[in-house]
């Protein structure tokens, strides 16, 4: 069994390739990999803290993590799809609907 700072090391560079994957990229199917890598880096550090205190609370947590990850995936790529079929682009600066 590997040590609890492999994996939160692994956490911590999953959730930073994420994070730059939002804040430095402007096509929205990037963004809406970025956030999943995040949450599945949650997910990770919550499994490895349940896995080393023996306690089943954080695996709890990565299931309702997972479901919400399910739904968000969902309803992004929905959106995707429709802002596709307006704009015929993914690229976050064509959507300044909000400047108008």
């Amino acid at each position: 069994m590997a040590p609890e700072t492999h994996y939160l090391m692994v956490s911590l560079v999953l959730f930073l390739v994420g994070c730059v994957g939002v804040l430095a990229r402007r096509n929205l199917l990037v963004v809406l990999m970025g956030i999943e890598l995040m949450l599945n880096a949650a997910n990770l550090a919550f499994a490895a803290f349940s896995r080393s205190r023996l306690l089943v609370d954080g695996e709890i947590v990565v299931f309702f993590v997972i479901a919400v990850a399910a739904a968000e995936a969902a309803v992004g790529l929905a959106i995707v799809v429709a802002l596709y079929r307006k704009k015929e682009t993914v690229n976050l600066d064509r959507f300044n609907v909000l400047h108008q």
